[in-house]
């Protein structure tokens, strides 16, 4: 069995992961890169404004896709590339859930979907401290300059997935993700009139009273107060970056810690308070992204946890912008 599979990579208008602007496709044979594509679209109908901050992030506004088909028009194409392959993606919780939610607000059937998630497989592959595409894109041997270019995550995340499987010895996807012993996921096919997932029914509500996105909450730009850590939640998907991962957040995130905790437990993760040597992820709010790594610009737990690291912990460091898609979150409108 030859080493075949296609990288997906989405970029979105706003705070709702079905909002789609431009997808970026990379096809594997064989453990090489044979096939590219990319597409710019109008995201679904009702969820198309684009917010100043994902804007920022990528850089496509509403006037670059204003002629554009949307995504619903698109994804006939974007499944005929696809086929039967196995996806891969980076953080592959959010970009499966682009796809179910914008075909759920676009009224589309879709099919089923395996799918790898390389975060996971890094975890095991590599000892960064970050998990960030452009650092595991750099320790797979593929450097990238233009990180949120869809295409251009595509092929670091394909890039990615063939390295892990070299390093493995792995002939397929599968192969990979047991000798690493990592869940495979499955996104399972959406027929109009089945349930909604979670993120598409708070958005039609979020529609439906009139906003764009959430209101900013009353206890935004406080102190942080840890509240409980809930248990992880027994059921979640295996194959979730965050599930099994022991998580611990510092500094302001755009939803209260209470709140973010409750998301990570639902899909598996254990919260704690503080860094201990338990520790394997940290959530950093305040704005921070993975380059600030190389900057002075440290919380007490971020300093804590790059100690850790030194003594040879594998804890990694997430942007609140990646936990957040992690878990299907949204952003507060004036975070």
């Amino acid at each position: 069995m030859a080493l075949d599979f296609t990288a997906i990579d989405f970029e979105t208008a706003n705070g709702f992961r079905g909002s789609a602007c431009s997808v970026g496709l990379t096809r594997v044979r064989g453990g090489s890169i044979v096939e590219e594509a990319q597409w710019l679209m109008r995201p679904p109908a009702g969820f198309d404004h684009f917010d100043p901050r994902n804007v920022r992030i990528h850089g496509i506004t509403a006037e670059m896709v204003a002629t554009a088909p949307r995504f619903g028009e698109l994804f006939a194409s974007l499944g005929s590339f696809i086929g039967d392959d196995t996806l891969v993606a980076h953080n592959a919780a959010f970009d499966l859930g682009v796809i179910r939610s914008a075909l759920e607000v676009s009224e589309l059937a879709g099919p089923a979907y395996d799918f790898a998630c390389t975060v996971k497989l890094a975890r095991k592959t590599y000892s960064l401290e970050s998990y960030s595409l452009p650092f595991v894109a750099e320790a797979a041997g593929a450097p990238m300059t233009n990180h949120h270019d869809a295409l251009a995550d595509s092929r670091a995340c394909a890039s990615i997935m063939i390295d892990v499987g070299h390093r493995h010895a792995a002939d397929s996807v599968a192969s990979a993700a047991t000798a690493l012993r990592v869940a495979m996921g499955r996104a399972e096919a959406y027929a109009p009139g089945g349930a909604l997932s979670k993120a598409t029914a708070t958005a039609r509500a979020q529609l439906a009273a009139g906003r764009l996105v959430p209101e900013q909450p009353a206890w935004a730009g406080g102190w942080p107060t840890e509240g409980e850590n809930p248990a992880p939640n027994p059921d979640a998907d295996p194959s979730h970056p965050l599930c099994g991962e022991t998580v611990v957040f510092s500094g302001n995130l755009c939803i209260s810690r209470p709140e973010a905790k409750t998301r990570a437990a639902e899909v598996g993760a254990c919260c704690a308070s503080r860094v201990t040597r338990a520790t394997t992820v940290l959530v950093v709010g305040d704005g921070f992204v993975p380059g600030d790594l190389h900057s002075t610009r440290h919380t007490t737990k971020v300093r804590h946890a790059m100690r850790l690291r030194e003594k040879g912990q594998e804890v990694s460091l997430l942007s609140e912008g990646e936990f957040l898609q992690l878990v299907g979150g949204v952003w507060p409108a004036e975070a």
